[in-house]
């Protein structure tokens, strides 16, 4: 964060001071909102959460360096006491990037947010510095806690940014008001919050509505909800997707015979050919976005193609490929799923399969449940387990309750009566049979929503699997 001191602070995030000797002092390191994470400094944020009490740790912050607490309440120590620490914080972040004045881009839609906020990220850091969204710190503490890390050389800012409601992005915009705003689907995800998709694109659109006159609304062209928002922004509007009309367009889109994209890269300055290291046809759309994004801040289309070609994941637990040396293949893609990203991954499994012939090993779908779908859970966990079978996975392992047996319901249906499914009660359940089961050019994909943790289940099949070194990929 820019300098700033604790008078400063105060007046911006309208706080009383208590406890501070000198309100010259400054903030000279990071705004955190963990104890541990303290640096000499750093503003310290205490949050009263369900289980932990931020304030409880406001001794231990100053102790470990932190310059002063932002807290709800006097806690004994230098602090800046607010009304509401989460508006507080906002308000801080829009001062400091307001006085920053670097160039920010905020994205959201239903899925591949994280994934293609990373693709950004590596194709603007070919530019200059650029700051972004860590994993999916994307709500109202983590995106202005992002923004408080960008510094006065910061060039670029890239935030995602989520939504549980109608106003929410509306709220996360006007805190870091972005110039180039990206919306990348409507789908499913979240359909039990919000009731429809069109109540998920009213929420998703207000990210364009609070762009300015001379920003650029980046949206899918081949998502009608998308394209549509078109009418709800005074900005410029640049089209990407594989629709003719795209301005940012791929074509002749495949994939390599282990599920790897491959397409051409078109924008208005050229086109070039980009093969990709990510695995799964969805990351097309992805790339497509940041390739838009990309060409809007000046990069050439054939630096945004090689930028394509090299970019791997920063964010865990998303499409993780390793191999172990036994030739066990673990992809972990738990760390959240939604019926889009769920077939998406099943697509990419299967294709990763196909690539190791007759003679390779079988396929494994280790899925537990979507969460957030309402009435549609039903229907879309079966829909799953259909699309299992018709894909040819060798073997569904559904994890879980319910949503589980909805699971294997589904791949019961469309045929799979055999072995080729079982549903388990748990994480340590579906390990205790991989690990009696698996033999070597086994492909197993783990996926399943954040709240099942089913990363445990990767995270086991990788621990002392055998001697020797796993290869990421």
């Amino acid at each position: 964060m820019i300098t700033l001191s604790l008078a400063e602070i105060a007046e911006i995030v309208g706080g009383q001071s208590y406890d501070i000797p000198d309100p010259a002092v400054t903030v000279t390191g990071p705004v955190v909102i963990d104890s541990r994470e303290v640096a000499p400094g750093s503003l310290f944020a205490a949050f009263a959460g369900e289980r932990v009490d931020g304030h409880d740790y406001a001794q231990r912050a100053v102790e470990a360096g932190a310059a002063a607490v932002l807290a709800a309440r006097p806690v004994g120590v230098p602090a800046i006491v607010v009304d509401d620490v989460v508006g507080a914080l906002g308000a801080l972040a829009r001062a400091v990037v307001e006085r920053l004045g670097t160039t920010v881009v905020g994205l959201t839609g239903s899925a591949g947010k994280t994934s293609t906020k990373d693709l950004i990220a590596q194709l603007l850091q070919r530019k200059g510095p650029t700051v972004w969204t860590p994993g999916s710190l994307n709500n109202e503490i983590g995106l202005p806690v992002t923004a408080l890390t960008a510094t006065a050389e910061t060039e670029h800012l890239v935030l995602e940014m989520g939504a549980r409601g109608i106003g929410h992005i509306h709220y996360l915009a006007n805190l870091t008001p972005p110039r180039i705003g990206l919306v990348l689907n409507v789908g499913s995800a979240h359909l039990g919050e919000f009731g429809s998709r069109e109540a998920i694109a009213q929420a998703k659109g207000e990210l364009v509505e609070v762009l300015p006159e001379d920003g650029c609304a980046v949206l899918n062209a081949d998502d009608p909800l998308v394209r549509a928002m078109a009418s709800r922004t005074k900005a410029r509007v640049l089209l990407f997707g594989e629709a003719p009309e795209a301005d940012v367009r791929g074509e002749k889109v495949r994939m390599t015979a282990d599920g790897r994209p491959v397409f051409e890269l078109h924008t208005p300055t050229g086109c070039s050919d980009v093969t990709m290291r990510l695995y799964g046809e969805h990351h097309v759309s992805n790339a497509l976005a940041a390739a838009a994004v990309a060409h809007e801040l000046g990069m050439s289309v054939t630096e945004i193609a090689e930028a394509l070609s090299e970019a791997g994941t920063l964010s865990r637990w998303r499409m993780e490929v390793t191999e172990r040396p036994d030739g066990v293949t673990v992809v972990n893609d738990a760390y959240n799923a939604n019926p889009e990203s769920m077939r998406a991954a099943l697509r990419a499994l299967a294709a990763m399969g196909q690539a190791r012939g007759a003679d390779g090993g079988r396929t494994w779908a280790v899925l537990g449940q979507m969460a957030e779908l309402g009435d549609a859970s039903l229907a879309e966990h079966d829909a799953v387990g259909r699309l299992a079978v018709r894909l040819n996975v060798s073997k569904l392992v559904a994890v879980g309750g319910r949503e589980a047996s909805w699971l294997q319901l589904g791949a019961y249906n469309e045929g799979s009566w055999g072995e080729e499914s079982v549903h388990v009660s748990d994480a340590q359940a579906a390990v205790d049979l991989l690990r009696s089961e698996l033999r070597p050019g086994d492909v197993v994909l783990v996926k399943a929503s954040r709240s099942v943790g089913l990363e445990k289940v990767a995270l086991a099949l990788l621990e002392n699997s055998t001697e020797g070194e796993v290869a990421v990929r």
